[in-house]
Formats: C-alpha cells, sequence, structure tokens
C-alpha cells in the first residue's frame, strides 16, 4: 500500500530551470539576422563564382534560420496566477509559478490534462466546468456549478439538492500526474461527496420536540461545511483545495413534494390549534376562579363542566357562535 502511494505522489513540485524571455529573444533576432545576411551573401558569392564561399555561407544561413526557429519554441509567457508544468522526453522537468516572459528547453512539453471545457454527464444531471486553454494551468479560484441532482435523504425521500463549489490548484504535479483529468476528477468527486452528506441527514425534521437533529434543511451551513470536509479529503491527492461549499437550492422531489407540503400544512394547522386550546383552557380556569371569588354564581359540579364545555366550544371554534338566550329556568 505505502509502495503504491509512494510511485502515485513520486513527483514533487519544484521550479524548472528557465532563462528571461528578453534576452534569448534578442539572441534569437541576432540569428535571423545573420542567417538573412549568409543567404543574401551566399546568394552574391555564387555568382560571381565563389561557389565554396557561397555554398557555406548559405548552408550556414540556412542551418542559423533552423536554429532560431527551434529556438522560439522555447518561449512561455505566464500571467498572474498561472502556471505551466514541463516535461523533457516524458520525464517531469519542472514547473512555473510566477507570471513573466520565459524561454526553457524547446524540447520541453506543456502538460495539462485538464485544459479546455471539461463536462461530467451523470443520471441526475451535468456537471460543466470552463477550463484554460493551451497548457497553462489556471493558479485563480475557480467555481464548480454542480447542477440539480436528486438523492436521498436519510429517511429515504428524494430531494433535488444543487451545490456550487469554490476550488483551486494548489499542487501542479499531483493535479498533472496523479489524475486523469482534475477537473473531471473534481465534478465526480463532488457528485460523490455531495450524496454521502446528504444520505446522513434528514431534509427536515419530523417531530417538533427532536430539535437536537441535525437536518438538511435546519443546518445548510452545517452541512456545506461537512461537504467542503469531505469533498477536501477526496481531492487532496489531485493536488485541488475547496476553499467553499454552498448549497445554492435544496427541495423535495417533484414526486412527493405534493404530499410534503400537505404535512406541512398539517403541522402548521395542528400547532395553531395547540396554541388556541392552551389559550381557551386558560382563560376558563380564569374565569372560573374569578367567579368563585367574586361570588358571583354558585355552580355545582355538572353546571361547571357544562360551562367549561361552552367556553371551550366558543373559544376553540373555528367560526364565531351564534348565542342562544335561556329565558326559562337555569335548571
Amino acid at each position: 500500500m505505502d509502495e503504491n502511494k509512494k510511485t502515485v505522489n513520486q513527483y514533487e513540485e519544484r521550479p524548472a530551470k528557465a532563462k528571461g524571455g528578453f534576452s534569448m529573444l534578442a539572441l534569437v533576432l541576432l540569428l535571423f539576422a545573420v542567417s538573412v545576411l549568409g543567404i543574401v551573401f551566399g546568394g552574391i558569392f555564387l555568382e560571381r563564382g565563389s561557389i565554396a564561399l557561397g555554398a557555406v555561407l548559405l548552408v550556414a544561413g540556412i542551418v542559423l534560420v533552423c536554429a532560431a526557429l527551434l529556438l522560439c519554441a522555447g518561449f512561455k509567457v505566464l500571467g498572474p496566477n498561472e502556471a505551466v508544468v514541463l516535461t523533457l522526453f516524458g520525464k517531469y522537468y519542472g514547473t512555473i509559478k510566477k507570471d513573466g516572459f520565459y524561454w526553457v528547453n524547446p524540447f520541453c512539453a506543456c502538460i495539462n490534462p485538464g485544459s479546455g471545457r471539461s463536462v461530467t454527464t451523470s443520471s441526475s444531471g451535468s456537471v460543466t466546468i470552463a477550463g484554460t486553454g493551451g497548457g497553462k494551468i489556471s493558479l485563480k479560484t475557480m467555481t464548480l456549478n454542480n447542477e440539480k441532482q436528486t438523492v436521498n435523504d436519510e429517511r429515504g425521500n428524494p430531494i433535488i439538492i444543487d451545490t456550487v463549489v469554490l476550488w483551486r490548484v494548489v499542487d501542479t504535479t499531483k493535479a498533472v500526474f496523479n489524475v486523469q483529468n482534475y477537473r473531471t476528477f473534481l465534478g465526480i468527486q463532488c457528485d460523490t461527496a455531495t450524496r454521502s452528506i446528504a444520505r446522513q441527514y434528514p431534509y427536515d425534521l419530523m417531530e417538533e420536540d427532536d430539535v437536537t437533529e441535525k437536518t438538511l434543511r435546519g443546518s445548510s451551513q452545517e452541512i456545506a461545511d461537512m461537504l467542503r470536509q469531505d469533498l477536501q479529503g477526496r481531492v487532496e491527492e489531485a493536488g485541488l483545495e475547496i476553499l467553499e461549499v454552498r448549497i445554492r437550492q435544496l427541495s423535495y422531489a417533484p414526486e412527493i413534494a405534493a404530499a410534503m407540503l400537505q404535512r406541512q400544512q398539517a403541522e402548521a394547522v395542528v400547532a395553531a390549534r395547540k396554541k388556541i386550546v392552551e389559550g381557551a383552557v386558560g382563560m376558563v380556569e380564569m374565569a372560573l376562579e374569578q367567579l368563585k371569588a367574586d361570588d358571583v354564581v354558585e355552580l355545582d359540579e355538572e353546571r361547571k363542566a357544562q360551562m367549561v364545555s361552552n367556553l371551550l366550544v366558543v373559544l376553540c371554534g373555528s367560526k364565531d357562535a351564534q348565542p342562544i338566550v335561556n329565558s326559562g329556568s337555569l335548571y
């Protein structure tokens, strides 16, 4: 196991041997100028009959042109927060991470498996990341838009979740050599991490008393932090740093959204009725105590029960009560 890990991470990021681009540019221009002069004077000497000298100058001019063209392949221009990983005949040569104008061995090749646009399609949607052009690796903070995907929460309810990941490349050698394509790798790992974390928690609380349980809706920031930690562990070998994960959208899937809406409405009605009943009981208790304290009327247990029933009907009813005046005896 350790040997395999050592084989994967055998390359450590190191600066490439590079020279100043402007000094080499001056040399290339000088070579072009000398080659042009050699070709011109070689032709002149050939016309005048100096075949040997003319041929030497002509051949030297052509050789210098070819050498200048070959040297031109070694020029590299890097902008801020850009890097190039160079290989020489299949072996790691070095990395340039500082912006500027450089010249390197013209036989070096720039390696960037994440260049261009990377699109990963899954059963729940697609993950799209715009790439950089050429062989340059961007060290800027980038955004991965993990589009809507349907996952199951802890209770098995299908939910739709949409996340946004802020990330950047911190180790260019790991990003280039350890994975096939670090952009595609990041998209797939983000999809896997989202499903893994979402399965551990319910979308919402089923019981009001269970306030200690974390939910995807009620603890969105904590869930996002756990997503970031989980995703960071998954992409560590690719040399990527996860700066932040944000849950942009979270909802029930359409097939159960209507049923869950009815449940939420029922919970709201029950909670409202509970508050009404609690208030009504308190008002009835207060009324009985006030009547007894002021000696307004003396009621037996049967009359008290009837009064309590009437008051609860009036206070807890969803419609206004219609009073009926009793003109006869109370009993």
